[in-house]
């Protein structure tokens, strides 16, 4: 064998990352999705938490706009996680149920 004789990376699929099965995104209604409202951090004011869903950033937001409107109070969402302004639990629960999630109500 001469000298030099690799050919690992001599071809451009040689280049190529192997493609392997892309994973699906988990159906709304097989998503863990928890709603709870909470006052940790939140200098005493209680804010209502949804975590578990998941979605792309475009998603996140248009969720979160529909939430907004229908509840009538403000919000963010950051880290994977909606949070809410007051004790919007249930109606929370409703929206969440009539986009096809199955959402259950967490802590107190």
């Amino acid at each position: 064998m001469p000298k030099g004789g690799w050919e690992e990376f001599s071809s451009a699929e040689s280049l190529q990352r192997p493609s392997g099965p892309a994973a699906e995104p988990t159906a709304k209604a097989q998503q863990m999705v928890r709603v709870q409202p909470t006052r940790g951090g939140k200098g005493g004011k209680t804010v209502t938490v949804i975590q578990g869903l998941e979605l792309d950033a475009a998603g996140f937001k248009v969720l979160l706009k529909k939430l907004k409107t229908r509840i009538g109070s403000g919000g963010t969402a950051k880290d994977g996680v909606i949070e809410l302004q007051g004790d919007q639990v249930d109606l929370a629960l409703e929206l969440l149920s009539k986009e096809g999630y199955r959402p259950k109500r967490a802590g107190g």
